[in-house]
């Protein structure tokens, strides 16, 4: 059907938000502070969320995509900037996702960190490799980690049982809780993890 030609598209902006990074300040935000920085995170994703949209319409009214635009619309010295700022912010990004693979691949396996990086990065080549024979491929390798991902969710929130009494308390925006440096800290790193340029390149 027309909906699952979408789907893979999809697949590949969705996976965005299930990368290392998120998971990495996400969990240390939790067992520093508990739910008192979930705020951060509805917020971080609702602004996410709508630059995601944006860009799915710029990409659908103009058939070109953000990077092309911005390079044919901004004066030459502009466009470089942001391609510039863009690739630092693509680069501090794959930083966090290649060490965090590192970093789980060292705890569930007892492997060194530099063999994860080695592997992780081995991994993203043949990931790439796949391209030539279409996308989808890629999509679907996407789809089987995205499964992967949501059962291991499904699996931590059975353990965990929150609670949602003690939840619904974290929703409501608290700026007491952001004056401590360390908090403010992991704000700004979930909304950095959360709202990706490249994502928004990719859309």
């Amino acid at each position: 059907s027309r909906a699952l030609r979408f789907a893979g598209p999809g697949l590949l902006v969705a996976v965005g938000y299930m990368d290392p990074g998120n998971w990495a300040t996400d969990i240390e935000a939790g067992s520093r502070y508990g739910y008192s920085l979930l705020f951060v995170v509805v917020a971080s994703s609702l602004a996410a969320i709508v630059l995601q949209g944006l860009s799915a319409r710029l990409g659908i009214a103009s058939g070109r995509d953000l990077a092309r635009l911005a390079r044919d619309r901004y004066p030459p010295p502009v466009a470089r900037g942001l391609w510039a700022l863009a690739e630092i912010a693509i680069i501090a990004c794959d930083v966090a996702e290649v060490l965090g693979t590192a970093l789980a691949i060292k705890l569930l396996f007892g492997l060194p960190l530099w063999l994860g990086v080695i592997l992780t990065a081995f991994d993203t080549v043949i990931v790439l490799g796949l391209k030539g024979g279409g996308f989808r491929q890629i999509e679907a390798i996407v789809l089987g980690l995205v499964l992967t991902i949501a059962a291991g969710f499904v699996v931590q929130l059975a353990i965990v049982q929150p609670s949602i009494a003690a939840i619904l308390p974290g929703l409501v925006p608290s700026l007491g809780t952001l004056r401590e440096p360390h908090a403010l800290y992991l704000a700004v790193g979930i909304l950095g993890a959360t709202v990706m340029p490249h994502n928004l390149y990719l859309h």
